[in-house]
């Protein structure tokens, strides 16, 4: 971590600003903690979309802190003041990897539980920091889980994508597979609680459907919830249903 400074305060949870380093970037992301002085269990929170699309909301820290977790969410390289260029899960994802690592160092986690949230396009990059790191669990929320289907499915963000890797599915296939977690699903050793609305129209379930799949084919625990009539975001009512869920599962795991 680089610098730390306070956003805003309440009785039960202080919010900071932070500014730390990924490959040769200064990223920034936002740290809950609650207000009880001790230590406790962290979640990385990585968001979904791209630039200010899907930015880190304060209200998703704000609710997990005051269960009792340390939470933080990197804004990702080139976001709010942060140095560099977002590239969609490319050498971005090195953004989520290296604040776990904040969040590993941070006081009030010492010696506790770390997990995983991903949200969107935030799930490739939570799957892909299991992968490399030593967390204790991972959430995929609405998440992708196969880029050349985000591609088929999504025209919006074709020129995007083409952008980042250099051409379509089929001219660079190893540029999306390389931002394809299930390719390398079988370095999953924890277990995955996957939720996703089936009407969702940003990230359709099929996504959801091949991860808990590929996991299942290589006996990895996981669970899931799907909700037949939610879209990609959900009431504020499933929203708090589901922040329950969470907390609970990774109580009992």
């Amino acid at each position: 971590m680089m610098e730390k400074q306070k956003i805003t305060q309440s009785p039960l949870a202080t919010l900071y600003e932070v500014t730390y380093k990924s490959a040769s970037y200064s990223v920034k992301g936002c740290l809950g903690i609650p207000a009880k002085p001790g230590t406790y269990p962290g979640i990385l929170y990585l968001r979904g979309g791209l630039k200010k699309v899907g930015m880190v909301k304060q209200d998703w820290i704000k609710e997990l802190t005051q269960q009792g977790y340390v939470v933080f969410a990197p804004y990702y390289r080139g976001n709010a003041g942060g140095e560099g260029k977002e590239d969609f899960c490319g050498n971005d994802r090195e953004d989520a990897v290296q604040a776990f690592d904040v969040l590993a160092n941070v006081a009030e986690t010492a010696n506790q539980d770390l997990h995983v949230m991903g949200f969107s396009r935030g799930a490739v990059m939570a799957l892909f920091t299991a992968m490399e790191r030593n967390v204790s669990s991972v959430i995929v929320w609405g998440g992708v889980s196969d880029m050349r289907l985000t591609y088929e499915e999504r025209p919006d963000l074709r020129r995007m994508l083409r952008r980042v890797t250099g051409g379509t599915p089929d001219v660079k296939p190893r540029a999306y597979q390389w931002r394809t977690p299930l390719h390398d699903i079988v370095h999953i050793h924890v277990p995955v609680f996957i939720i996703h609305g089936e009407k969702d129209e940003h990230v359709s379930i099929e996504h959801a459907y091949r991860l808990e799949r590929a996991l299942y084919e290589r006996g990895q625990p996981v669970k899931t919830l799907f909700y037949p009539e939610m879209p990609h975001h959900f009431s504020e009512d499933a929203k708090r249903y589901v922040m329950q869920q969470i907390a609970q599962w990774i109580q009992g795991i």
